[in-house]
């Protein structure tokens, strides 16, 4: 078979991401060449690709269910906000600019033909092409210059499907809305729609689907049930509240809980990286906010950050940066990642992310950091200094720079260049993905119950995150099977607009 498909959604976190992964998979399950590809995306949650590029963690998961390595060729441009007006413009993996919702118009015309380009350049080296929207197409006070909802569709003459959360309520306003206020011409290229995260009885919605139908004149191609083992490789930080659990952990190995608290900054990225130690058995993490959240947990991350310096000083506003010393002065560990990581640090000289030119850290680590114009993009691979030389992998992506380091060094670079920080009970690294090399995470776990007293704590054996990713996107690739009608929706992608 052969032909393209955008699937649009109701609403930001509506279930594009996780749709699109689940029809690749099942696409490439069937012997399918598939491609996922989403002209433009919004999300701070970044990966670098072997070409050396940055791209949205969503479009990386979803090449992975299409059997690929991630590629820039499946997220072109790619915002990263750095605060509420303002945006890191990513194209073709490379920052180019600062932009805001004013100026990024100024972009639209070169960034329209980028996009241009790559899609039609994926539609001649694979038989399916299955594109996501951005937030929503109902959006019409941006339609003009759209680049990834019906502005794509049009340009393209892509098939759209339209994907709603029901679990938000009013599902069946949105999807009849969100037709409703498309032009006539955009709304003949919407073919039918997708109800995601449904709990209950299917036959109490029926009567819904069947007015929904009336109404606009198109079906619903199923009912995708909720599903509380989907949680890995978030699309962006809108499901990453305070006080929420990541995952769904399994009993502990030992007689103990090794708990795990990750602080949710204002200006987060890359949360997914907390989520391989969710995939442990007995080890149980949760989102905080606040400094008493602190006190019962066994480990502490500060992830990494998109505006460094100002989610710095949002730490000592709450309270959580005396609260993030007092328990290193008590010997209770802490890991730094990235941007939290420079934290943890002596000093920080920025002037690229925010108009402070120079600010303290949390003085925790013996560290000073410089930020640079040009971003460090790099897969990296290595081994512990720490941890009895086990193998460890990950991925830079940051402006800030280690100018000076008193501290032993936590990884060594394959190439004999030392990374990281390890200062008794606090460590700290610029690779992103580290907890998913497995070896290393045990290790970590380890050190960490040791530091934290958990006597009782064992680390398994046998988890894998790579394993637990495949399986994800296996479950995916089953619900879309299970609950949707597949024939009419591979007849929609073959024939186009025109089915």
């Amino acid at each position: 078979m052969s032909g393209a498909l955008l699937v649009a959604g109701t609403t930001s976190d509506a279930g594009k991401s996780v749709l699109v992964a689940g029809l690749c998979r099942m696409l490439h399950r069937r012997g399918v060449a598939v491609a996922p590809f989403k002209a433009q995306n919004m999300s701070n949650n970044s990966v670098v690709t072997l070409d050396g590029g940055e791209i949205g963690r969503a479009q990386a998961l979803q090449a992975r269910a299409c059997g690929l390595e991630p590629s820039v060729r499946f997220n072109p441009v790619l915002l990263k906000p750095g605060s509420d007006r303002t945006s890191q413009l990513v194209v073709r993996g490379r920052a180019v600019a600062q932009v805001s919702a004013t100026n990024y118009i100024e972009h639209r015309r070169a960034l329209r033909a980028v996009v241009a380009e790559e899609l039609a350049s994926l539609r001649e080296d694979f038989d399916v092409v299955i594109c996501e929207g951005a937030g929503s197409p109902a959006e019409i006070n941006l339609r003009a210059t759209d680049l990834a909802n019906m502005g794509l569709a049009t340009a393209a003459s892509l098939p759209v499907i339209i994907v709603g959360d029901i679990d938000r309520g009013g599902v069946l306003a949105h999807l009849y809305g969100t037709v409703a206020v498309l032009s006539p011409d955009d709304q003949a290229l919407i073919k039918g729609f997708v109800i995601n995260k449904f709990r209950g009885d299917p036959s109490l919605l029926a009567p819904g689907l069947v007015d929904l139908e009336k109404l606009t004149g198109r079906p619903t191609f199923g009912v995708i049930p909720f599903s509380d083992e989907l949680w890995m490789d978030a699309e962006d930080s809108l499901g990453t509240t305070a006080d929420t659990a990541v995952g769904r952990p399994g009993r502990p190995v030992g007689s103990q809980w090794l708990r795990v608290a990750a602080i949710r900054l204002p200006r987060i990225s890359n949360t997914t990286d907390v989520e391989a130690l969710a995939c442990e058995p007995g080890v149980s993490v949760n989102w905080v906010t606040e400094p008493s959240r602190l006190t019962d947990a066994d480990l502490v991350v500060i992830p990494g950050s998109k505006a460094t310096v100002s989610d710095l000083q949002w730490l000592r506003r709450t309270g959580l940066a005396d609260a993030i010393v007092d328990r290193v002065h008590e010997g209770r560990p802490v890991l730094g990642v990235c941007g939290g990581y420079q934290m943890l640090g002596r000093s920080i000289t920025d002037g690229i992310e925010s108009d402070t030119e120079s600010a303290p850290g949390l003085g925790v680590l013996d560290l000073d950091v410089e930020f640079g114009p040009e971003k460090v993009l790099a897969q990296v691979e290595g081994s512990s200094s720490l941890f009895s030389d086990v193998d460890a992998s990950g991925y830079e992506i940051h402006h800030g720079r280690v100018v000076r380091n008193g501290d032993p060094p936590l990884l060594r670079h394959a190439d004999g260049r030392d990374e990281g920080s390890a200062r008794d009970c606090v460590v700290g690294t610029h690779w992103h993905g580290l907890l998913e090399s497995d070896a290393f995470r045990r290790e970590l776990l380890r050190w960490a119950a040791d530091h934290a007293g958990r006597r009782g704590f064992e680390v398994s054996i046998d988890t894998s995150v790579r394993a637990m990713r495949e399986q994800q996107l296996d479950l995916l690739a089953d619900l879309v099977e299970d609950n949707l009608d597949i024939d009419t929706v591979l007849e929609v992608i073959e024939r186009g607009v025109d089915v």
